[in-house]
């Protein structure tokens, strides 16, 4: 390698871009150079025909995208992937996953989280939000296999202040960790399972340390019933009187967010997004979805997410993707609303924005972070293109992925995965499963009463 080499260089491929007010477009037959992990240019190919770089991907009936970003997961429940199906969300919580939950060790989590970032980069994810237990076992895999991530460790009052330090000591030891591309944040559970006076503390926390949070909040309508029932607030009025609206907040899912909440959502002192999981709603029959269009008019970033594969089933963010446009579409009575550029606007730089990582990733443009994917749109099921933007959208899947890179490092190639061997993990999985889903014991880690 000379010193003018580049690392990368994609060519001859169809790059989605952005223009200045952030509005998706697509660039044909162009060339992405990369170098030192970030994107240097963004070209036609034919600029890029006597540049020299260590490793050359033609591109042909290819489209580079920004790596997807899953906004909100709970990555090692794979493990507990189709455990419990067609139940009710009490009955889902209290009889089968925060029993279950009470099994898992840190190996069984090193697993999960293996199997599910295997998942997540041959499906173009290339950054994660993982809100759980066990969280160092995570963060190890993450810098092990080279994904992004913003990572929480989980806690509920019930477990005393400790819980609570746990997140904070957790959040401080791996900030910056994995060269800088694991970023953290304090994870209360939610308002239902932490106590106004934990909340409060975890914003106090929040601002001394300059950490955001990432938690769950009027997750649905009978949530934010409950709330107004018991303490005459909604979940983000909750929220709001705690303090935790003057952080830098990533609230999960919102499909119970109420028109009264908007100006409290609005006039945030802190940066506040929302994470959307729409497969899971659908699965429990909520009634609401999360108001992708009311917080979108107000200048609250929505990002897309898959939830946990307890309840999702998948990480596959490109299905979040689709669901996402067909559902706002269904509950607005609105077909002109979610578009498809609207909807790839969504899983990348709005993605990016509620992560806090709104200025590096999210577009590929000079000096973004090289978070870059390539998807093959050659195959009958996505052939011919009269719309390039709803292809990607309602026509291309997850498989279509064939080259995953995450800061020009190279993740999967040709469908490949480079960084992570999954079979030794699916072996040593299944032998730890019949202790892992055993539920005779009668322990809960947790009780849902809202």
């Amino acid at each position: 390698m000379t010193p003018t080499d580049a690392d990368i260089v994609i060519t001859g491929c169809t790059v989605l871009v952005h223009d200045d007010q952030g509005r998706v477009g697509f660039r044909e037959d162009a060339a992405i150079v990369v170098r030192d992990g970030a994107v240097e240019a963004v070209t036609d190919a034919a600029e890029v025909a006597d540049t020299t770089a260590v490793e050359r991907i033609e591109a042909r009936g290819q489209v580079a995208m920004p790596g997807l970003v899953n906004c909100h997961t709970h990555a090692p429940m794979v493990a507990l992937r189709g455990i419990a199906e067609d139940l009710p969300l009490e009955e889902w919580f209290n009889d089968y996953v925060w029993p279950v939950e009470s099994n898992l060790t840190a190996r069984d989590v090193e697993l999960g989280a293996r199997l599910a970032c295997a998942e997540m980069i041959r499906a173009g994810v290339t950054c994660f939000a993982d809100h759980y237990f066990a969280m160092d076992a995570v963060a190890s895999v993450v810098a092990e296999c080279g994904l992004r991530a913003h990572l929480g460790e989980a806690f509920f009052s019930s477990q005393g202040p400790e819980g609570r330090e746990r997140s904070l000591e957790f959040a401080l030891r791996y900030r910056g960790a994995a060269d800088g591309r694991i970023t953290t944040a304090l994870a209360p559970h939610a308002p239902y399972t932490v106590t106004d006076a934990d909340l409060a503390a975890t914003a106090d926390l929040a601002r001394e340390h300059g950490l955001p949070v990432h938690l769950h909040a009027a997750e649905n309508r009978d949530q934010t019933r409950a709330s107004l029932d018991r303490h005459g607030v909604t979940p983000i009025g909750v929220l709001d009187r705690t303090g935790i609206l003057a952080t830098d907040v990533l609230v999960a899912h919102g499909t119970g967010i109420t028109d009264d909440d908007l100006p409290l959502l609005r006039d945030a002192p802190g940066r506040v997004a929302v994470a959307t999981a729409p497969r899971g709603y659908l699965k429990f029959a909520w009634p609401d979805t999360t108001p992708v269009r009311a917080l979108r008019e107000i200048g609250v970033p929505v990002g897309l997410a898959t939830d946990g594969a307890a309840s999702n089933n998948s990480l596959d963010v490109w299905e979040s993707m689709a669901l996402t446009a067909l559902v706002q579409k269904s509950t607005t009575g609105d077909p002109t609303w979610l578009t498809s550029r609207q909807a790839l606007h969504h899983a990348t730089l709005q993605s990016a924005a509620a992560v806090g990582l709104g200025d590096r990733l999210g577009t590929l443009a000079p000096g973004r972070r090289a978070d870059i994917v390539l998807v093959d749109l050659t195959g009958p099921h996505t052939q011919p293109v009269h719309d390039l933007a709803a292809t990607l959208v309602h026509s291309a899947r997850s498989f279509d992925v064939r080259t995953t890179m995450v800061d020009g490092r190279v993740l999967m190639r040709d469908r490949e995965l480079l960084t992570l061997d999954v079979a030794p993990v699916l072996e040593e999985l299944g032998g730890r499963l019949p202790g892992l889903v055993d539920r005779g014991h009668g322990r809960r880690i947790q009780e849902y009463d809202t």
